[in-house]
């Protein structure tokens, strides 16, 4: 059940979330692996029978354990040093190196006890010692000062050693040990953060291209907007403005002037909701297009299969593009799929869409608490269509919309052709009839140029 829940909680992890928790991983595994391979060999039988103190044997042990807590605190700071996310204090890099100082000592003094002779693995033991501290600090400093550190390090060991009595060749061998040791796991761990760095700016790039095109849609409706209001608007002001001045003179053709503003007005409330209709509005071609490139790019292989023909009613091809739309965003927010599968086809008229992906716990109910599914079954629900979703075992999760190809009838005569759901622009019930853009016989056919046309005659 234990394990069941970690793989669980494992595979539900962004794949960076993935990456960084391996990397930090890698870097503790390395400094304990390293604590407790020198705690074992300073408790060896050479070193209990050497008559060396109790007291420095469990001091050195103690020592080397309060290294590995300090250097697996101090490389996790490291690491988000390196990520640019916040700084070290300088004395907590301190106290890490006066920790490796005194275990480095302690094995010294206690090679003193034993000689070299009896402590054969005082180099290895040495070189344990320095990569609790080693491992984070090649992460805080820049590359020269990570090479002359691990340098002057080595020196400082094969000098001790030769302190404590080894001959030449152990003294040279310490020091090639030590220096070839730390060199490679400096190279490895910078490494190992460089690519966590990557991936943090690569995702980090993902949410700016979201927020960008989230911004450039927003853009592109704006201007939509101001391309239709702008005109209209700048007429009616004008004509408001000619209309007082005919008022003024008691001139009857301001009244003219003001029907036309009326007219206007209306004509620009009809171009306003046909713009925020085609804007809320889903096309099924482009939305699929749309998802498969958005979940290739997010590393997810996706297969469409288009069985439909082209043949299905716009209302329904409108209401599944919004299935297609939710689908996508659900497979990226839930779960760790690596692949899915978008089925289209026609059935007699019927659209019938499937949406099928993996990395999903077998145990994992249906989908609940969201608005999401809820506002697709309502909508789906207007058409005569149905939605069901939900694990199928596996590993796999499957969405099933179904549309008919006979949509219900529009619940008034003055809703619009489309049977999704349109946005609240539509006027105001209080408004008479004869207001209704599409019941004046004489603005029919006529469009923004019809504006610009009547406000010139008047000049």
């Amino acid at each position: 059940m234990w394990l069941r829940t970690k793989m669980r909680g494992w595979h539900s992890r962004s794949g960076f979330d993935k990456i960084d928790l391996y990397t930090r991983g890698t870097l503790y595994s390395l400094v304990w692996m390293t604590v407790l391979s020198q705690s074992l060999l300073t408790v060896t039988r050479p070193v209990r029978d050497s008559g060396a103190p109790a007291v420095l044997i469990v001091g050195t042990v103690l020592t080397a354990i309060a290294q590995g807590v300090c250097g697996t605190s101090l490389a996790a700071h490291a690491v988000e040093g390196y990520l640019g996310r916040r700084t070290v204090d300088r004395r907590f890099i301190g106290l890490g190196f006066v920790l490796m100082a005194a275990n480095a000592a302690g094995l010294l003094v206690l090679c003193s006890y034993t000689g070299v002779d009896r402590f054969p693995e005082l180099g290895l033991a040495l070189g344990a010692s320095v990569v609790p501290f080693i491992t984070p600090f090649v992460l805080l400093v820049p590359l020269w000062a990570s090479v002359a550190f691990q340098a002057a390090m080595s020196l400082a060991l094969s000098g001790g050693v030769a302190l404590a009595g080894g001959d030449t060749s152990f003294v040279f061998g310490t020091m090639l040990g030590s220096a070839l040791g730390s060199g490679l796991i400096a190279v490895t761990v910078r490494l190992s953060a460089w690519s966590l760095g990557v991936m943090a700016k690569l995702r980090d790039a993902q949410d700016v291209e979201t927020r960008l095109a989230v911004a450039e849609e927003r853009l592109r409706f704006g201007r939509d907007m101001h391309d239709v209001l702008g005109r209209n608007l700048a007429v009616i002001a004008l004509k408001s403005e000619l209309a007082v001045e005919l008022a003024q003179r008691g001139n009857p053709a301001a009244m003219d002037q003001m029907v036309e503003v009326q007219r206007i007005a209306r004509t620009s409330q009809q171009e306003v909701r046909d713009v925020v209709r085609g804007y809320r509005e889903a096309d099924l071609r482009t939305e699929l297009a749309g998802a498969q490139g958005v979940l290739r790019a997010a590393g997810i292989a996706c297969d469409i299969q288009d069985r439909s023909g082209g043949r299905l009613a716009p209302p329904v091809q409108a209401a599944l593009g919004w299935v297609v739309r939710e689908a996508a965003t659900n497979v990226l927010r839930h779960g760790d799929p690596r692949r899915c599968t978008i089925r289209l086809a026609n059935a007699g008229g019927t659209g019938v869409l499937v949406v099928e992906n993996d990395g999903v716990p077998d145990a994992a109910g249906a989908p609940s608490g969201g608005s999401g599914l809820a506002g697709l079954r309502e909508r789906l629900a207007a058409l005569g269509g149905s939605l069901e979703a939900g694990p199928v075992g596996g590993g796999l999760f499957r969405l099933t919309a179904t549309v008919p190809g006979t949509p219900s009838p529009p619940l008034s005569p003055s809703s619009p052709s489309s049977s999704l759901p349109q946005p609240s622009s539509q006027p105001s019930s209080s408004q008479p009839s004869s207001s209704q853009p599409s019941s004046s016989p004489e603005r029919r056919g006529e469009g923004p140029g019809g504006h610009h046309s009547a406000f010139t005659e008047e000049r």
